[in-house]
C-alpha cells in the first residue's frame, strides 16, 4: 500500500519527433525499472508498426519507482502518448488519468502545431505542466529562443523549464526531482466504495480482456466481483497488477494508482472506454464524466481482394475495434469489389495503420476505396441524409443543397516557405482567417474543406515546405457549398467504388486526370471501351481504350478491294455486337492505383 502523498500521475506530450519515448525510456532507465540488459529503444513501443515507422500509436503505461534526493520512496505512474494529430484521441484520454504533464519541446525546433494542440488539451484536463526542452546535445540546440516561444506562443512561464538530452541522459535526474517537487499528489478516499475509471482496453489471447484502470476512490481486490456501470455487466476479478512495463500482479490497488485487472472478459465490447468499475454490492454514488466518443472525420471502404477472406475481415476488424476505441465500422457491399466494411478513421495516417495492421497482423490482402467525408445533403421536402459514401447521393432533381465538413487548420512554417503553402490552401479553396509570427515561423489560420485536406494535403504540404511545415486541425462545422457526385463510366457501365464527390468548378479537372489513369490500367479488350467522367447525365472528360484487332484480310492477296471491306465490315458488326454484350474487367491494380490520390 502506497501512501497517497508519494504517488505522482503523469504523461508526456509532445510534437512528432521531440522525443518522448525516448525520454521515457530514460526515466525508466533511470530508476533501474528494467535491468540493462532488457533495455532497447522506444522500449514503450510494443507493436511492430510503431518500431517500423519510429511513431507511438497507442498510448503506455509504466510504473517507476523512485528513490528521491528527500530519502522518500515514491511511485510514479507515466503514460507515453503518441504525438500525431490522428492520435488525438488516445492523448486526451489519456489526460484523463493523470493529474500532470512534462511538456517536451526539441530545443532545436521550437514550439510546432501539434505541441500547441496538446498543451491545450492538458490545460483543459486541469494539468499542472513541466516544460522540457530536450536535445540539449546537439549543436542547433538554442534554449532562451525556445523559452521565448513557449512564452510567447503557448503562453506558459519557462522559466523552471528543464534542459535534458534524452539521446545521452543528462538533466533525467532532474525531471524525476522536478515531477516530485511540482506535481501534485493525486486524491482520493481509500475507506470510499470503489470507483474506478476504465482508462483502455484490449484483448490478450491466452488473459481475455485486459482493462487499464485509475483508481479513484476505494480498493480493488484480486476476487473482487466489480461491476461495469455503462452497461450493466459483473465480472470477478481474476487478477489484478502493475505495468513496469511487463505484466506484474500485486494484492490489490488504492487510490491514485493506475494498473491493470483481467476477469475473464470474453467481449471487448463489453469494456468501454471511459466507463466507471465499482463494486457489486457496495457502489459508489454515481458513474465518473466519461470521455465524450470520438468523431470519425474520413470514412472508406476496405474490401478482401479474396472475397472467400471476407469472415476473417470481419474478425479482424473486430478484434482491431477492441483495442482502438476511435475506430468505427459498419458493413457494405459494391457490385465492383463485392462485400466488406465502410470504415470511419480520425484521418488517413489512422486509416495507414489500421490497413497494415490487418494486412500484417491477420494476412488479408485489402482494397480501399477512395476515402471521403460525411456530407449533409438536403432534400427538396425539407429532409436531411447524412452520406458517408458518394455512391449513395440520392437523385439531384430532388436536392435542394449540400453541406461539406470544414476545418480550422493551423500551420506553423519558416518564412520562406510562406507563400508556397498560402498558395496550396488557395488552390483547396481556403478562406484564410489569421497569419501573426512566432519569432521567424509565421503562424497561418485557415478554414478549409476537410474533403480537400483527407485525400494529399498533407504529403503537399511537407514537400512544399521540405518537411519543416507543422499542420494540425479541428473540426469548425458545416457548410453549404456548390457541390456535386462525379461518376466514373467504364463501358457506359457506372463503377460505383470510383464514384466521388467534387466541387463543380474542379470536377473537369478531377474527371479528366481520372479518365486518363484508368486509360493507362485498364487492358485493352477485343473492343473499343469508352471511358467517361459524368456529373448526372452529362458527360465532362472522355478517353477511349482502343480495341485489339486481328488482321482479318492477311490472307486477301491481290483481287478486288470489295473483297477486304467485307472482311472488315463483317469483323465492325462483329465488334459493335461485343462491345454491347461484352464485360469490362477491371482487374484489382487498376482499382487501387486509380484510387491512389492524383499527384
Amino acid at each position: 500500500m502506497t501512501d497517497l502523498t508519494h504517488i505522482r500521475n503523469f504523461s508526456i506530450v509532445a510534437h512528432i519527433d521531440h522525443g518522448k519515448s525516448t525520454l521515457a525510456d530514460r526515466l525508466i532507465q533511470a530508476t533501474n525499472t528494467v535491468p540493462d540488459r532488457d533495455m532497447k529503444e522506444q522500449l514503450l513501443d510494443a507493436m511492430d508498426i510503431e518500431r517500423e515507422r519510429g511513431i507511438t500509436i497507442k498510448a503506455n503505461t509504466v510504473r517507476i519507482e523512485y528513490d528521491a534526493l528527500d530519502g522518500q520512496h515514491y511511485v510514479l505512474n507515466l503514460i507515453d502518448t503518441p504525438g500525431h494529430v490522428d492520435f488525438a484521441y488516445e492523448v486526451s484520454r489519456s489526460m484523463r488519468a493523470v493529474e500532470g504533464s512534462l511538456l517536451v519541446v526539441d530545443s532545436t525546433q521550437g514550439v510546432e502545431a501539434q505541441t500547441l494542440a496538446n498543451v491545450y488539451q492538458a490545460i483543459d484536463a486541469d494539468h499542472e505542466l513541466i516544460p522540457v526542452f530536450n536535445k540539449i546535445d546537439l549543436p542547433a540546440s538554442d534554449i532562451d529562443r525556445v523559452a521565448e516561444q513557449v512564452e510567447d506562443v503557448i503562453g506558459i512561464d519557462a522559466s523552471g523549464a528543464i534542459p535534458v538530452s534524452a539521446k545521452t541522459g543528462e538533466g533525467i535526474r532532474d525531471v524525476l526531482e522536478s515531477i516530485i517537487a511540482n506535481l501534485p499528489p493525486p486524491e482520493g478516499n481509500r475507506d470510499a466504495p470503489l470507483k474506478a475509471m476504465l482508462v483502455d482496453s484490449w484483448y490478450d489471447a491466452y488473459l481475455g480482456v485486459i482493462v487499464l484502470v485509475r483508481i479513484k476512490d476505494g480498493v480493488l481486490k484480486k476476487g473482487d466481483r466489480v461491476r461495469f456501470m455503462q452497461n450493466g455487466t459483473v465480472h470477478q476479478v481474476d487478477r489484478i497488477g502493475v505495468f513496469k512495463p511487463s505484466m506484474q500482479t500485486v494484492d490489490d490497488l488504492g487510490p491514485g494508482e493506475i494498473g491493470f485487472l483481467t476477469a475473464s472478459i470474453k467481449q471487448v465490447r463489453d469494456t468501454r472506454v471511459g466507463d466507471t468499475i465499482t463494486h457489486e454490492k457496495k457502489p459508489c454514488d454515481g458513474p465518473l464524466p466519461g470521455f465524450k466518443p470520438s468523431q470519425p472525420v474520413v470514412f472508406c471502404g476496405l474490401f478482401p481482394v479474396d472475397s472467400a477472406e471476407f469472415e476473417d475481415l470481419r474478425d479482424a476488424i473486430d478484434k482491431l475495434a477492441l483495442n482502438d476505441a476511435s475506430f468505427s465500422y459498419e458493413m457494405e457491399t459494391s457490385a465492383a469489389l463485392g462485400f466488406g466494411f465502410r470504415c470511419g478513421f480520425l484521418g488517413l495516417l489512422h486509416l495507414e495503420v489500421i490497413r497494415d495492421r490487418i494486412e500484417r497482423e491477420y494476412d488479408i490482402e485489402l482494397i480501399t476505396t477512395a476515402p471521403s467525408v460525411i456530407y449533409h445533403v438536403f432534400m427538396k421536402d425539407g429532409t436531411k441524409i447524412d452520406l458517408h459514401n458518394p455512391a449513395d447521393m440520392p437523385d439531384l432533381t430532388h436536392v435542394d443543397h449540400v453541406e461539406e465538413p470544414r476545418i480550422k487548420a493551423t500551420i506553423l512554417v519558416p518564412d520562406e516557405f510562406l507563400g508556397d503553402v498560402l498558395k496550396l490552401c488557395q488552390d483547396r479553396r481556403g478562406i484564410q482567417e489569421d497569419l501573426t509570427y512566432a519569432g521567424s515561423r509565421a503562424m497561418v489560420v485557415y478554414d478549409l474543406p476537410l474533403n480537400e485536406v483527407v485525400f494529399d494535403f498533407y504529403d503537399r504540404l511537407k514537400s512544399v515546405t521540405k518537411g519543416y511545415a507543422s499542420f494540425d486541425y479541428q473540426l469548425t462545422g458545416y457548410r453549404q457549398d456548390n457541390l456535386v457526385k462525379m461518376q466514373i463510366l467504364v463501358n457506359e457501365e457506372p463503377v460505383d467504388a470510383l464514384s466521388m464527390m467534387v466541387h463543380r468548378d474542379r470536377a473537369e479537372m478531377r474527371g479528366r486526370a481520372m479518365c486518363e489513369k484508368l486509360k493507362d490500367l485498364i487492358p485493352r479488350h477485343m473492343f473499343k471501351i469508352p471511358i467517361q467522367a459524368a456529373i448526372g447525365g452529362k458527360v465532362i472528360a472522355r478517353e477511349t481504350l482502343a480495341a485489339l484487332r486481328k488482321d482479318v484480310t492477311a490472307k486477301c492477296y491481290g483481287g478486288d478491294a470489295t473483297r477486304k471491306r467485307k472482311l472488315l465490315d463483317k469483323q465492325k458488326a462483329g465488334k459493335k455486337k461485343m462491345r454491347q454484350f461484352g464485360k469490362v474487367d477491371i482487374p484489382q491494380e487498376a482499382f487501387i492505383s486509380a484510387l491512389k490520390m492524383d499527384s
